[in-house]
């Protein structure tokens, strides 16, 4: 799946794409994609609704007599998962990137850019496999469109270049975490049942599942303290319920905590209030 960025020219090229008309393949140039940073460093955490605005910085070295105007053409950074000629998934930039340019020769310009990736969970993310370390790499297309039809003639020339093993970039699910502490209020020394529910972001059905077979961390915070302490180790449950039990000793706030998985991120439930007497 490519998204190539390149102005209105590409709404003529599907008007002409309709036709079937054959396109000729147009020669792309030669890019240096080095130094590509993606999230700065970090992982990428997606949920279920809200797009994330992921930024990367990178260098790019281009012919001197090349322009790219981001109508026409277009250089960017992309995420791929798989081959590069196969991939499995495709994520790319689809903005004008910030370049400065840092150094020249006779033929070459290089500059420095700052760029955003715009991941859209409802577009871009399909399957759990999409949870996992994805490949970087740079990309350049061209499209050109003749849609003007009065001499009888359309025409389409388009090219496309991209280059990976530029880097890598982790993508997680998000997670959520509830608590509840029952009874309230509670006598010291009565038991109190603390539930909840782990809860990771399905892209396939566009919401949240629950985690099942997790292990969270039950932890306290006295009234009056800044500081949480473990309490006990629980293991999520069907559709990721979370439930044990405790004792009353003093006023304070029970949570959960989830450290998180090779292809989930991490979460905390908000501390829930008991009211011991």
């Amino acid at each position: 799946m490519r998204k190539l960025a390149i102005g209105t020219v590409v709404s003529g090229a599907l008007a002409l794409s309709a036709l079937a008309v054959p396109a000729a393949q147009a020669a792309t140039p030669d890019l240096v994609f080095a130094d590509v940073t993606v999230n700065k460093g970090k992982t990428i955490v997606v949920g279920t609704t809200n797009k994330v605005t992921v930024p990367v910085t990178y260098t790019l070295t281009r012919p001197s007599d090349l322009t790219i105007d981001y109508e026409n053409n277009a250089a960017g950074i992309l995420l791929y998962r798989g081959g590069l000629a196969t991939a499995e998934n495709e994520i790319e930039s689809d903005a004008s990137p910030s370049c400065t340019t840092t150094a020249t020769t006779d033929t070459t310009i290089t500059e420095s850019c700052s760029d955003t990736l715009t991941i859209d969970p409802s577009y871009d993310l399909f399957e759990a496999a999409d949870a996992t370390t994805w490949k970087v790499g740079g990309f350049y297309g061209q499209l050109a469109a003749d849609m003007d039809d009065s001499d009888d003639k359309v025409s389409l020339e388009y090219g496309y270049a991209a280059w990976g093993n530029k880097g890598t970039a982790k993508i997680q699910r998000a997670a959520k975490l509830t608590v509840n502490a029952s009874p309230e209020p509670v006598k010291k020394g009565k038991t109190i049942t603390v539930s909840g529910k782990l809860s990771r972001a399905n892209w396939e059905t566009g919401s949240y599942s629950g985690y099942v077979s997790q292990k969270a961390t039950l932890q306290f915070r006295a009234k009056g303290s800044d500081t949480y302490s473990t309490v006990k180790t629980v293991t999520s449950g069907t559709g990721g319920a979370l439930k044990t039990t405790v004792t009353a000793t003093k006023d304070g706030y029970f949570r959960y905590v989830f450290a998180g998985t090779s292809t989930t991120a991490a979460a905390k439930a908000s501390g829930d209030y008991i009211d011991v007497r």
